[in-house]
């Protein structure tokens, strides 16, 4: 009697073809890379929240920035980058957006690998000169390190 078996080649072969699928499958689904693509969808939505909050404060205020919560920028935008902070005093480099909430934000978004009750935001705003005049919120801290800022305009 013959014992039918695999013979060697064969054995390799199916052993191949399950170490490519399973490398396809590993790169498809590679968390990290995933969990950096929401968040930084998630700080594209926040620019754009943020964009979109400013523009409709000045629309109910005639085309006017008002904005009483900030000492350095109550009747003007800034000009040149500067970064929001959610609560407290500011510096030279920073504006407090808190006159935003709630009327046109629930709160004020905040980059989403800080804490969620951090005073910082890690986004910036300012009025692109070079550009006409248009409003700019971006958020530098984009994943992975190195790569282009995301700006709403």
């Amino acid at each position: 009697m013959k014992k039918r078996a695999f013979t060697l080649i064969e054995v390799l072969l199916v052993i191949g073809i399950i170490v490519l699928l399973a490398g396809a499958i590993i790169v498809a689904i590679n968390p990290a890379r995933q969990f950096q693509k929401t968040r930084n969808t998630q700080r594209t939505t926040d620019t754009l929240a943020i964009r979109n909050a400013i523009a409709q404060l000045q629309v109910d205020n005639q085309g006017r920035w008002v904005c009483t919560s900030s000492q350095n920028y109550q009747n003007s935008l800034p000009t040149n980058t500067t970064y929001i902070i959610a609560t407290g005093t500011e510096s030279a480099n920073q504006i407090n957006l808190s006159c935003l909430v709630p009327d046109y934000l629930q709160r004020l978004p905040r980059d989403p690998s800080l804490d969620p009750n951090a005073t910082e935001t890690q986004y910036t705003v300012r009025i692109n000169e070079t550009e006409g005049n248009r409003l700019e919120v971006c958020a530098p801290n984009t994943e992975p390190a190195g790569s282009s800022p995301i700006c709403s305009r």
